[in-house]
């Protein structure tokens, strides 16, 4: 890819910025494709309304540039905090079970073979990957250091860096798995309060959006009325 026309075009950071966060979304985007429709879409949005608006030589580049900056929020840093949500998630009962199998005497490969075996999730698939990736021939330690690269939960990273330390040095990572699952549980808790603690707010928004102009369409009914027909 960096090889490529079209990557010349792009400084180095750029494309190292995208690309990570393209491994965040679990490698399901391309990123010469991201970079290059951000350009074109830009470069679409200040033509046409340079065409159609008297103002369009200030209006235009604003726009542009505004698209060109806010996208990247909305096509990748956006669904890169829901995917940490639904992995961190899918995380606490994973871990459960790894834990129930690391407790029954199963060193950490083979409890991570056997439950990602039994449980079908996205965290289990990208378990799965780095499963796959030691039967290609790396250690243990370097495939779950790659999962990381594609993981955007700093929680469920702690969770595998503990695995690969507990795996370096021989320890026990019963105690350590223990308290990151202590951690996601009571964390979910909090998200869950916090999204409570919110409902007031927006049944405020749903009510002026909605309530009010139909109440004040109501109370002037009568005034709208009466001048028509007078």
């Amino acid at each position: 890819m960096r090889s490529s026309l079209f990557a010349k075009i792009y400084p180095k950071r750029t494309i190292d910025r995208v690309e990570a966060k393209v491994k965040l979304l679990g490698g399901r985007a391309n990123t010469m494709f991201i970079l290059n429709f951000r350009v074109l879409i830009s470069l679409i949005l200040f033509i046409v309304i340079l065409l159609v608006s008297n103002i369009g030589y200030v209006l235009g580049p604003i726009v542009a540039i505004l698209f060109y900056y806010l996208s990247e929020k909305i096509i990748l840093d956006y669904p890169i905090r829901k995917r940490a949500k639904r992995l961190e998630k899918e995380a606490l009962f994973f871990f459960e079970i790894l834990l129930l199998t690391l407790d029954a005497g199963r060193n950490l490969g083979h409890a991570l073979k056997l439950t990602t075996a039994n449980i079908d999730s996205e965290i289990s698939r990208e378990f799965q990957k780095a499963l796959d990736e030691v039967k290609l021939g790396k250690s243990l330690n370097e495939a779950l250091n790659n999962m990381k690269k594609r993981i955007p939960s700093e929680v469920i990273n702690n969770a595998i860096l503990n695995m690969v330390e507990s795996n370096m040095f021989g320890v026990s990572i019963v105690d350590s798995m223990t308290n990151q699952i202590d951690y996601l549980r009571e964390k979910q808790m909090l998200d869950v309060k916090a999204e409570i603690n919110k409902l007031p707010t927006k049944v405020s928004i749903i009510s002026v959006v909605f309530f009010v102009p139909i109440m004040l369409l109501i109370i002037l009914a009568p005034v709208l009325i009466g001048y028509l027909v007078g």
